[in-house]
């Protein structure tokens, strides 16, 4: 299993990267957490004919806009876009006339399906988080490794329950070290660290690095040092940077 990090920045693109997308390789399936401007990328990768599914953790622009750029693809297998239970219509609406091209005129074949754990050929299981609106996390477990995937969310119980024992926690890290707000739930370094250690989670990836407060990959490197104080095996990710959990 590689985990390659297509799109690190959350809001908007900078020198610094792209909005938010993660692929996950298995030997089987392709596997992309969220379709923020960095899943452009994606035809660098993708290589073979292995299904390709994306989930998509809520309707953020910065965690969707990169649909606009399925037109530039011919994966003749064509792509799943999987989303939260009672979302699809609202999906179908942005990603629509006059807003973009629909899925049905794509030059390949897109099935948007509603989240059902038993329709999908691997291990993966949706939690809902705490934000603004409705967030979906995603727990994978393949390949005898377990990969919890926790877009923008402030803290709560089920981000521990999906980062339990994971080999890998790819956390958001939208503030700087000290920063919250109840307002706008989010993470700073030190809460996605303290979430990693009382989960028992192998590794920690920040992700998702809010593009105001994070203009310079130095301050990305300030947060993974400040995780780091709370649980050692933390990193801070850039765009195009591969893990093996």
């Amino acid at each position: 299993m590689k985990v390659i990090f297509l799109g690190t920045n959350g809001w908007f693109d900078t020198n610094t990267g792209n909005t938010l997308c993660i692929l996950v390789q298995t030997r089987r399936e392709y596997i992309v957490f969220d379709a923020g401007n960095g899943i452009y990328k994606l035809d660098r990768y993708i290589k073979d004919k292995k299904p390709i599914y994306i989930f998509l953790s809520h309707f953020h622009l910065d965690h969707i806009a990169g649909l606009h750029v399925l037109a530039k693809f011919r994966f003749s297998q064509g792509i799943n876009i999987i989303v939260p239970s009672r979302t699809g219509a609202l999906l179908k609406k942005i990603i629509n006339y006059p807003f973009s091209l629909s899925f049905n005129e794509l030059k390949i074949p897109v099935k948007l399906k509603e989240f059902n754990r038993t329709s999908l050929p691997f291990d993966i299981e949706p939690f809902k988080l705490r934000h603004s609106t409705l967030v979906w996390g995603y727990r994978l477990s393949t390949e005898g490794k377990t990969v919890a995937y926790a877009a923008d969310t402030g803290v709560c119980p089920n981000l521990y329950k999906l980062a339990k024992n994971a080999d890998l926690l790819i956390a958001e890290c939208a503030y700087r070290p000290g920063q919250q707000s109840s307002s706008w739930p989010h993470l700073n370094p030190e809460a996605a660290a303290r979430a990693a250690k009382k989960s028992k989670t192998k590794k920690l990836a920040l992700v998702h690095f809010d593009a105001y407060y994070y203009p310079d990959f130095k301050d990305r490197l300030l947060a993974e040092k400040c995780a780091k104080r709370i649980f050692s095996n933390s990193v801070s990710t850039k765009d195009e940077m591969v893990l093996e959990p």
